[in-house]
């Protein structure tokens, strides 16, 4: 194993970029958290704080970054509509890259970053979808494989996030590709892991409603949304996405099969404290999906560098990140359209449903 560290740069000092930075500079210890970028003085202002006293060199220009010395890689935690960008970017810079998901919300977009990245096949280049880092469903997966529930044939899985009346998700939507692509992104990513990446999709069909925040249909957006997806060898995924969860978090899968089921996450739980008092016995659940999957994105973090640092394989084929968005776009499109979308066993669309 390799003594050194990791040189990385963070671009994106948002939400999820100030959480992968804190990730990177105290909970990888095989990494050094050299560099940050934001366009934004107020995730400046805070990175000078949280980021630069402890050596951490600030830079207000992406590009910039990208050259300062001796940086290996890059995690890419921007804003969606411009992942595939920076990624391309860095890419081209000869930096290995950790990019937030999706690669972008177009497929032809998602495509070009696979493209760059064959072009430097010494380069580590992966998408992170935080759930395959979660020992509950790394467990779920393993005890799949070794046949508990017989051949799986059909997954159900939903992204339910807790509601937020301040507006935040109708303006979001303009960016965030529809609820398909942003929230059950990683539920289509969990299909392909546990169906395989070779699965061929058959068709999609969505349906949704705004329940709680009408002004959504003008970005082509529901608030609760379901879709079904088919696959040419007969297996079936089922996606519950929602923005209107009140009581907080819900992240739910389960894996059907000819043996049996595995159940992720059924009954939410923040911990396993129990709080019996004068309204009933309850529970308290995660608030948001980052409480629920904290430890599974600093796993992603130590798992990347790693796999740099050792030339290990990366835990996640990059080409399945584009598959996902395929899928998530097409839902999508069924869910504004009323249509259900046909695929042929080449991963091509037709208009004619094969028998």
């Amino acid at each position: 194993m390799s003594a050194r560290k990791l040189q990385i740069g963070c671009a994106g000092l948002g939400r999820m970029g100030k959480r992968h930075a804190l990730n990177f500079l105290e909970r990888t210890p095989r990494a050094d958290l050299v560099a940050a970028s934001s366009p934004d003085p107020a995730e400046l202002e805070w990175a000078k704080t949280h980021l630069q006293p402890f050596g951490v060199r600030l830079y207000q220009d992406y590009e910039e970054m990208l050259q300062h010395e001796g940086l290996e890689a890059v995690v890419v935690a921007s804003a969606t509509a411009v992942h595939a960008e920076q990624a391309i970017k860095a890419i081209e810079a000869g930096k290995h890259v950790l990019c937030e998901k999706p690669l972008s919300t177009s497929v032809d977009v998602s495509q070009s970053v696979v493209d760059a990245a064959a072009k430097k096949p010494d380069l580590k280049v992966m998408c992170g979808f935080s759930r395959r880092f979660d020992v509950s469903y790394r467990d779920a997966y393993n005890k799949m494989q070794s046949g508990t529930i017989g051949t799986p044939a059909v997954l159900r899985s939903q992204t339910c996030d807790k509601l937020d009346p301040s507006g935040f998700f109708v303006a979001y939507a303009q960016f965030s590709g529809g609820i398909f692509v942003d929230c059950s992104i990683h539920d289509i990513d969990l299909t392909l892991w546990f169906f395989g990446p070779s699965s061929k999709i058959k068709s999609v069909s969505a349906v949704g409603i705004t329940a709680v925040e009408p002004d959504l249909r003008k970005h082509n957006d529901r608030d609760n949304a379901v879709g079904v997806v088919e696959f040419h060898d007969g297996r079936i995924a089922y996606f519950y996405a929602s923005r209107m969860m009140a009581a907080g978090q819900e992240d739910t899968t389960e894996i059907i099969g000819t043996r049996g089921k595995l159940a992720v996450n059924t009954q939410p739980a923040l911990n396993h404290l129990h709080i019996y008092d004068d309204s009933g016995v309850r529970r308290e659940i995660p608030q948001h999906y980052y409480d629920r999957f904290e430890y599974a994105f600093v796993t992603e973090a130590n798992e990347f560098t790693a796999a740099v640092l050792d030339y290990k394989p990366l835990p996640l084929d990059l080409t399945a990140a584009v598959q996902a968005v395929r899928i998530g776009a097409a839902l999508q499109e069924s869910l504004i359209t009323g249509k259900k979308i046909l695929f042929d066993e080449n991963g091509n669309r037709t208009e004619v449903a094969r028998l």
